[in-house]
């Protein structure tokens, strides 16, 4: 008589994991990594109480939670979490939905950053990075062959195991459906969000973002879109970066620390003069915030100091929405003042052009200044062809989907880069070594 109690009550249970699975509309997802703090977001399908609990890998009876918070549907039921960390501890941790535990077919785990400073070298890491994530949506797609494809790219990025994720730009594709409106603008964001193969990487990777056109708004959009301050809203949603508005005017610029790097997330589109405009100053990032980022490199300590920003910066092909060809002279202004102000360690990193390429700018008397443009993650790719850019570096493009890895390695005084690009499989197509004492 036993039996068919077991298996009774085993259904039961099971009827109740799966009630709570389906809870999960996307996520978790790590945020930002500090030394006292982890992000930790998820998005449910209804409203329901969330917490996250969460222990020391070494120690498994040290269990912590945080705050419990209600999804609700205003903000199409996200919940971002704060885990009160020690540094540089890695932890596993789990999700807890009206007080039961859910399930993931993935490990959950994070880790805070290290308080190496006055102590020791900087720890190595890796990251990974990319932009332009199309995800089909055939309702509302244009018809033909679908833009998007290649899903299978996050695996690939998973199996690297970077330590976080740079996401470039382009992270979602508002369609003509979506931009009119806050219900379209969060439906795009949660559809681009809810991706099987990307599950994985969120839940144990950190990640970061900045934006581009097809996440802020229409295509080549500026700051006169009508809805930013909604898309503005749902990115922050979306996201958890530390910080955002660090020029105090509105948008998504900000910046953080990995070990002896710094960050800083350029925003091309909030204050961005339309590309068509034949009076007035042109401008992309704007005089408000080229002064907060001068003012950031100078006074950072970092060893490398890494640019983002959704469209190429160093490219000299004066074409599509290159930043040399529609604000030039801002482009030189800030070239300019990285030199006079004598900054170390500066590289770009950007996306936006549907293929990859690394470009070099050699200043005379000065280190040679990187730009490396990592791009499609799922959109579709662009065939290469000669655009005129005389500063890319042969053998580095590549017009294909795929995603690229940062390692970080070796002493204080003896710091490199390893830079490698992969295929939609993982394949490596390419990589490049820069050092830091080449960039003194």
């Amino acid at each position: 008589m036993k039996r068919p109690f077991l298996f009774i009550l085993f259904l039961y249970l099971s009827s109740i994991a799966f009630a709570q699975n389906a809870l999960v509309r996307s996520g978790p997802m790590l945020g930002y990594s500090s030394m006292k703090e982890v992000g930790i977001w998820i998005q449910l399908e209804k409203e329901a109480e969330v917490k996250v609990r969460y222990w020391p890998v070494s120690n498994e009876k040290d269990k912590k939670e945080t705050a419990i918070a209600k999804s609700q549907s205003g903000n199409s039921f996200i919940c971002q979490l704060i885990a009160e960390v020690n540094p540089g501890i890695k932890y596993n941790y789990a999700i807890i939905i009206n007080e039961k535990e859910i399930a993931f077919d993935y490990p959950l785990e994070f880790q805070s950053q290290s308080l190496w400073q006055h102590r020791t070298d900087p720890p190595d890491f890796k990251f990974a990075l990319g932009s332009c994530t199309y995800i089909n949506e055939p309702p509302v797609d244009r018809p033909g062959q679908p833009y998007g494809g290649n899903y299978e790219v996050f695996t690939s990025i998973n199996n690297e195991n970077p330590d976080f994720m740079l996401w470039m730009g382009d992270n979602s594709y508002l369609r003509e459906v979506d931009w009119n409106s806050k219900t379209g603008i969060y439906h795009r964001y949660s559809h681009s969000r809810d991706v099987t193969e990307m599950q994985a990487l969120l839940a144990r990777s950190h990640n970061y973002a900045i934006w581009d056109d097809h996440d802020y708004g229409p295509n080549n959009s500026d700051k006169s879109f009508w809805n930013k301050k909604i898309t503005e809203n749902a990115f922050r949603d979306f996201w958890m970066n530390p910080n955002y508005n660090l020029t105090g005017k509105g948008g998504i610029t900000g910046t953080f620390f990995w070990n002896d790097c710094q960050f800083f997330l350029l925003d091309n589109r909030y204050f961005r003069t339309a590309n068509g405009r034949k009076t007035g100053e042109k401008e992309i990032l704007g005089k408000a915030q080229i002064d907060w980022l001068i003012n950031a490199l100078k006074s950072s300590p970092a060893r490398f100091k890494f640019i983002v920003i959704g469209g190429q910066f160093i490219s000299n092909a004066a074409i599509h929405e290159n930043h040399i060809n529609l604000a030039p002279e801002e482009r030189q202004e800030i070239i300019k003042l990285i030199s006079e102000e004598n900054i170390k360690g500066v590289i770009f990193l950007s996306g936006d052009r549907h293929h990859s390429e690394l470009s070099k700018l050699d200043r005379k008397d000065q280190y040679p200044i990187y730009d490396w443009t990592v791009s499609p993650l799922t959109a579709t790719a662009y065939e290469i062809e000669d655009e005129g850019n005389t500063l890319v570096l042969p053998g580095s493009m590549f017009g294909e989907r795929c995603f690229g890895t940062i390692e970080v390695s070796g002493a204080y005084k003896e710091r490199l880069l390893k830079l490698k690009l992969f295929n939609k499989d993982g394949k490596e197509l390419w990589n490049f070594v820069i050092k830091a004492i080449d960039l003194n």
